[in-house]
């Protein structure tokens, strides 16, 4: 039998593949196999929808809320419906038999691409292969092929496709399935499916175009129904290709001009040849690789694994002026309703920071298109400036639903929404990170140092003066381990709001040298001098725990909590809690359920001694279970900053395995976004040893023994730096079209060089008391 899509099956280690149809492992794979160009996303659903499948379809940014607790993500009708029956019997790999099924994700080229064989009641054997891609030339546009043979009889095949607009949103504890959205029109024109759907509540129009055309013996025949039969001969062989359009615009009351305007750029991809599209599509990833890869010459699964965390990274990139930002689970699942956590700033963004700055600018750009609501939140609040939602949808309202599943299937009442206030600090520090990589001034004067002195305003009236400690304290916060509720001076919060205002304090400071921005910005904050110079002065006696060993008390009384010895793991090196030991007795122990004070250390690497993070990490290392899958590629960064290889390298491949393997078993909601980003920053920041130091960058390689050699390029204020790495080697080359000359640490030397020229340094081992280059 012919291999029509063999092309797309040759790409060795880019090839994610699903070798044979497990059934219980569908909505894993759905997930696994998204396609997506930030615009749109589709989860890897088999073309036949079968029994149990969760078809989604989501555009960035469309949330609706009736019918639920909060605000969730949109699951809009699927494009990706193509059902084939014959005599009776569906092809479908729940309701027939098989024989042969692979599916293979070309991560190079974005495309899914599938090859089943199906036997029927009968014995008679039907070939069924299929590619299909999201574009990421035109975002409205999708594209699929199927290709149907008859393989030992003649037959007549019943053909069923279409846009599916039964599907609904998921269950969530008593809410039961919601369809957020109802049918505006429908109907047929230019040899072509239409379709309006508007949202219940939000009122988003979003319009679809679907058309599709037959070719049997190179005879192209346009469709004139969705539901119609055709006969094959034996060895016969129908090729489907349908092309479809989806996208949303505004509320109107009249949406003729935007099937107007639809339909000319559906129509003109629908003209278009379907390989044509293909080869555009591949282009522009072509282009997105070139940026994004990391090459590990070492072994085909890790190489496989560390693209599959990229590819999914770039699936949900996407820059509109800050209308929407990346949720928990991107555009690929339900999980978390599709809402934005800190997650997006301190996990995520790092990636697009030094790849793609221009969508890191648009996950900032989402945060200050909601400041108005932020200083409303603060003010309902009894607070001054700005408090960022714990879980913000669309509008940056505060989306927490008041109830949700603990770990072990309990429903608990939730509390982050009034505790988890970190994430304030968080969304400071990544501006603050932005603008130091990027060096974009004009995103600062624009939206930058307004946000930042707004957030410094919220810690500045968040904290509470203890007359008898002579301490500014925090009280009643969750940190990043929220097994520890309701808790008085959570480090990492304590520190993250000191090092808000200390930084807002100086930018305040810097902005004197620049009068008309300065007058500008103080006129438009009502802010003056006293004002600021209070941040400093807070700031320096914000209280902090430390003790004689150097360790961090994580908050008020931990160390007086009840000690639990973790005694034993899974199969994936997790720690396992005692038996007998509830969630909610967690609170009162010393059990830690993710990086909470190693991840200040690791965020605020600058401020905190080598001694300080050893005595940390060896402290917190036994007592944290890794609950979240936020904390294994945060303690291998630390990991590798006091040395622990060994163990920096089991959490890099326990974070790098967590949706391809399903670690947390809940991989079928949807991506792990922090994870993700969190791998590639142990990746990057860890083993290569990219660091910014002093606000420049550095680099000093501490790559595991069995890898060869690490490549990848970074953006360095709007210079591309291409990386060679050994441990022992640095190869580098600074492209800029002018020339300069820039500053950089290299091992542990900083050195000025030039641009466009190619630097090779080499470590002394023993007794070097400076690196050689030549």
């Amino acid at each position: 039998m012919k291999e029509f899509y063999a092309e797309f099956t040759k790409d060795e280690l880019w090839m994610i593949e699903e070798p044979q149809w497990v059934k219980h492992l569908q909505n894993i794979r759905e997930t696994q196999f998204t396609l997506g160009n930030g615009y749109l996303g589709t989860r890897g659903v088999l073309e036949e929808i079968p029994y149990e499948a969760m078809p989604g379809t989501y555009i960035g940014g469309i949330f609706d809320k009736i019918g639920s607790q909060v605000d969730e993500l949109v699951n809009l009708p699927n494009p990706v419906n193509f059902k084939f029956t014959i005599a009776g019997e569906k092809l479908d790999l729940v309701a027939a038999d098989s024989i042969k099924h692979k599916r293979i994700l070309n991560m190079k080229k974005a495309v899914l691409v599938r090859h089943t064989v199906y036997k029927d009641t009968k014995k008679r054997c039907y070939d069924y292969q299929s590619l299909r891609f999201i574009s990421q030339h035109n975002k409205n546009i999708g594209a699929m092929q199927i290709a149907v043979t008859a393989v030992d009889a003649r037959c007549s095949i019943d053909i069923n496709t279409g846009i599916d607009t039964s599907v609904a949103n998921a269950r969530i504890l008593s809410e039961g399935r919601k369809r957020h959205f109802r049918i505006r029109e429908i109907g047929q024109s230019h040899r072509a499916g239409y379709l309006a759907v508007e949202t219940l509540e939000k009122k988003h129009i979003v319009v679809y175009w679907s058309g599709f055309y037959y070719q049997i013996n190179h005879k192209k025949t346009f469709a004139k129904d969705n539901i119609f039969r055709l006969k094959l001969k034996k060895g016969q062989t129908v090729i489907f290709t349908k092309i479809f359009y989806i996208k949303h615009f505004p509320y109107k009351e009249d949406i003729s001009s935007y099937k107007k305007e639809s339909l000319k750029v559906f129509h003109k991809a629908f003209r278009n040849k379907f390989s044509n599209l293909l080869t555009e599509h591949i282009l522009a990833w072509q282009r997105l690789w070139k940026k994004a890869d990391i090459s590990v010459e070492w072994t085909k699964n890790l190489q496989e694994n560390l693209r599959f965390n990229i590819y999914h990274m770039l699936i949900c990139a996407h820059y509109d002026n800050g209308s929407s930002s990346i949720g928990a689970k991107a555009l690929s699942g339900e999980g978390y309703r599709g809402h934005i956590f800190w997650d997006t700033e301190i996990f995520l963004m790092p990636f697009y920071l030094f790849n793609f700055p221009q969508v890191a600018k648009n996950m900032l750009l989402y945060r200050y298109n909601r400041l108005g609501k932020s200083r409303k939140l603060a003010q309902s609040e009894g607070f001054k400036g700005a408090k960022f939602a714990w879980e913000s949808a669309d509008t940056g309202e505060e989306e927490t639903p008041a109830w949700s599943k603990d770990f072990d299937g309990t429903v608990i009442k939730i509390h982050t929404h009034q505790q988890e206030q970190h994430i304030t600090a968080d969304v400071a520090y990544a501006i603050y990170r932005y603008y130091i990589v990027t060096g974009d001034e004009g995103f600062m004067v624009s939206y930058g140092y307004e946000m930042f002195f707004e957030t410094a305003r919220f810690w500045a009236s968040r904290v509470e003066y203890n007359k008898r400690k002579r301490k500014y304290e925090i009280k009643h916060v969750i940190g990043p381990d929220e097994f520890h509720r309701d808790v008085n001076n959570n480090a990492y919060t304590n520190m993250m709001a000191k090092w808000n205002l200390v930084t807002a304090y100086k930018l305040f400071c810097n902005l004197k040298k620049k009068p008309i921005i300065y007058k500008k910005l103080k006129k438009k904050l009502y802010l003056k001098e006293k004002e600021a110079g209070s941040w400093k002065r807070i700031a320096a006696i914000i209280a902090i725990n430390v003790n004689k060993k150097r360790i961090i008390e994580q908050f008020d009384g931990y160390f007086k909590l009840k000690k639990v010895a973790l005694t034993r793991s899974d199969e994936n090196g997790i720690p396992l809690i005692p038996q007998g030991l509830k969630p909610k007795s967690l609170g009162k122990t010393n059990l830690v359920k993710q990086a909470d004070v190693v991840m200040l250390l690791y965020l605020l690497n600058d401020i905190f001694s080598l001694k300080t993070k050893i005595a940390n990490y060896d402290f917190y290392m036994p007592r944290t279970v890794h609950k979240s899958s936020l904390s294994p590629s945060i303690h291998s960064l630390l990991g590798c900053d006091v040395g622990d290889l060994v163990r920096a390298y089991s959490l890099f491949k326990l974070s790098l395995h967590t949706d391809i393997d399903n670690i947390y078993n809940n991989t079928d909601e949807g991506i792990h976004v922090a994870s993700l980003g969190g791998s590639w920053q142990a990746m990057i920041f860890g083993f290569a040893g990219i660091k910014i130091k002093r606000e420049k960058m550095a680099v000093n390689p501490r790559l595991p023994g069995r890898w060869r050699k690490v490549k990848f390029s970074l953006i360095w204020q709007g210079k591309l730096i291409t990386f060679e790495l050994t441990n022992d080697i640095i190869k580098l080359k600074i492209h800029f079209r002018q020339r300069q000359e820039m500053e950089i640490g290299i091992f542990d030397r900083m050195m000025r060089l030039q641009m466009n020229k190619l630097y090779t340094f080499k470590r002394y081992i023993v007794g070097a008391k400076r690196e050689k280059f030549y």
